[in-house]
């Protein structure tokens, strides 16, 4: 499979991880799961709430190589409040810019989804209903993530 990839996929999944932020246990177990079987070269990393993740990349910082490189955020932990204060704290932290983040929701309401765009998210994305919709969403996730687009190589950043 790997043999027909770009020089740009082989180095998305050259030590690729993805973050998962994710307060629901039910659905941890199921999101689980469906990535191990669907992503089984990407490491996952697993965050119960917003402020754990943003210690785990504020711990990356500086160390590139461990920076994930996608951001799976669960918008409702356990409410929306929490997902708008990740977004909004990740403007100023200096690995944004090169960390794309999809929020995954059960809302479907028009104005979650012009918000999460507001505050910086690359893609808004319903969670699936079921274990073989999850399948097929991380089937396309890795398709289109790690094996279409070219993500950023992320240098050190400078020491003085």
């Amino acid at each position: 499979m790997h043999s027909s990839l770009s020089d740009a996929s082989r180095r998305n999944l050259h030590r690729a991880s993805l973050i998962i932020i994710e307060d629901n246990p039910d659905e941890r177990v199921i999101i689980r799961r469906a990535a191990e079987q669907t992503l089984e070269d990407i490491s996952l990393i697993w965050a119960n709430t917003a402020d754990d993740a943003l210690r785990y990349l504020d711990q990356c910082d500086g160390q590139v190589r461990l920076l994930p490189k996608l951001v799976l955020l669960d918008l409702y932990l356990p409410d929306a409040e929490q997902g708008w204060q990740f977004l909004t704290q990740l403007k100023d932290r200096s690995w944004k810019r090169s960390l794309p983040i999809v929020v995954l929701s059960r809302s479907s309401s028009p104005a979650d989804v012009i918000q999460a765009y507001d505050l910086g998210a690359n893609s808004y994305i319903i969670k699936p209903g079921s274990l073989e919709a999850w399948h097929d969403y991380f089937s396309s996730l890795r398709l289109y993530w790690w094996e279409t687009v070219t993500l950023p190589v992320v240098s050190p950043a400078p020491t003085l």
